[in-house]
């Protein structure tokens, strides 16, 4: 049986799990040059896909033309148009199932979420186990439709000019960058003001180093600007740039230090050294950014919160676990950060 030589691939959120595509779609592009790929998404991750090379990019409007049923229907006309052989759908959600049902007279791949494994570890003491990462459930997809690859190091981004007006606040890259987003989307995957005010201060201690404080919105804009404070190699960076310049310095970053959130997602699809703090959730569940070694996970203890992991995306967490991720040693993180740039 031959192999489907135009597919079109699904994944319309989260900015990590779309971070997370990059290097499947360059392994692909590597082992299969000559297959076309239509990857679906919405509008505001496009910088971060359009810089694979080689793939068509079609953009999900869920608030405007794509909106309900009928709004599927219609953007399930226009990649119709483009008369793919196969569908690899990594998303699996109420609207990828319904293009997969618009477009059903085409051969489909639907990721396993191993939903049943993600409720048991936050739900069962004795369920604590590594189960598959989000990549390789990715991958998982494009091997039931006949492609075989394997990701290694190699499959990240290249680095990207600076942007003039960030470069003009950093100057040269003649110190070590150090990126530091400590917010998420939920309070339980976030440190408090507190804990970021005490790691930047450590960070600043450090030598030949520049701290890029990275965040988004305005509370976080706000926090982010008071634990820069005066510190004069902390830089914050938070509101200052479009995804498509944040991109371009992430990617020239030395290291990212980070909680569980997309950013560290972004900085490891350039190859980036990602430290990550994981407080109610952990990376049992499989979102560890790619290529990063155990080493770089560094997570709240169990023997002081026995329940970990509360949750597998920040959600729902009980009251007192709520700042737990602050129990997390300052110098822990330092140390680590320390033997990175050792190397």
């Amino acid at each position: 049986m031959s192999l489907p030589q135009r597919i079109l691939v699904m994944r319309l959120s989260a900015m990590g799990d779309v971070a997370i595509v990059v290097p499947v779609l360059l392994a692909m592009r590597e082992q299969y040059p000559d297959v076309e790929i239509i990857m679906l998404s919405r509008k505001r991750f496009l910088p971060i896909l359009n810089q694979v090379q080689g793939i068509v990019l079609e953009e999900i409007d869920t608030a405007g033309d794509h909106k309900g049923i009928l709004g599927l229907r219609r953007l399930a006309k226009t990649l119709r148009a483009y008369e793919v052989d196969a569908i690899a759908d990594i998303h699996d959600v109420l609207r990828t199932k319904l293009l997969r049902f618009f477009l059903f007279k085409t051969q489909a791949a639907v990721i396993d979420k191993g939903r049943n494994d993600k409720k048991k570890l936050i739900s069962m003491s004795d369920f604590f186990k590594q189960l598959p990462l989000t990549v390789d459930r990715y991958i998982k997809v494009f091997d039931n439709l006949g492609f075989k690859f394997e990701l290694n190091g190699k499959h990240v981004l290249p680095k990207s000019s600076v942007p003039d007006n960030i470069q003009q606040i950093l100057g040269s890259h003649k110190q070590k960058w150090i990126g530091f987003a400590p917010f998420a989307a939920h309070a339980s995957k976030s440190l408090t003001l507190t804990k970021t005010q005490e790691i930047v201060h450590e960070l600043s201690l450090l030598d030949n180093v520049q701290i890029l404080l990275f965040g988004g919105g305005e509370k976080e804009c706000q926090w982010l600007k008071i634990a820069a404070g005066t510190h004069a190699s902390v830089f914050n960076l938070a509101g200052m740039m479009s995804l498509e310049e944040e991109l371009q310095v992430i990617s020239n970053l030395d290291t990212m230090i980070c909680v569980d959130s997309g950013n560290g997602h972004l900085a490891a699809m350039y190859g980036v050294p990602v430290i990550t703090l994981w407080g109610n959730t952990h990376p049992y569940a499989g979102f560890k950014p790619i290529n990063q070694p155990e080493e770089n996970q560094i997570i709240v203890s169990r023997d002081k919160y026995p329940k970990m992991p509360t949750t597998i995306y920040g959600k729902k967490v009980p009251a007192d676990y709520v700042e737990a991720l602050d129990s997390i040693d300052t110098s822990v993180i330092i140390k680590r950060l320390e033997a990175i740039l050792r190397k």
